[in-house]
């Protein structure tokens, strides 16, 4: 669990980041998951842009997304999540 301090520190950390999957029409797939499992991997910090054509709200698409392997969601602003989780072998990013 993140404390608000980390949150913020994220938030500015992500600010400059461009989202790296779209959620379309389909939703929220296992593929589109598993790609994000390994996308976390590599990244630790990313965003993820739901489009307007999707049947399910951002909200539910972040609580799923939160719920899979210990997956920090740091905001939902707008259309885009921003999500995060510490990589076992390469960690980059030492939170505050």
């Amino acid at each position: 669990m993140l404390t608000s301090k980390q949150k913020s520190f994220l938030r500015s950390e992500a600010h400059h980041l461009d989202p790296i999957f779209q959620i379309g029409k389909s939703g929220l797939t296992d593929a589109i998951l598993a790609q994000i499992d390994e996308a976390l991997e590599a990244r630790e910090l990313l965003k993820v842009s739901v489009l307007q054509n999707c049947e399910e709200d951002k909200k539910e698409i972040a609580e799923k997304i939160g719920a899979h392997k210990q997956i920090e969601v740091v905001q939902v602003i707008g259309n885009v999540i921003v999500v995060y989780r510490e990589s076992t072998e390469k960690k980059r990013i030492q939170l505050p």
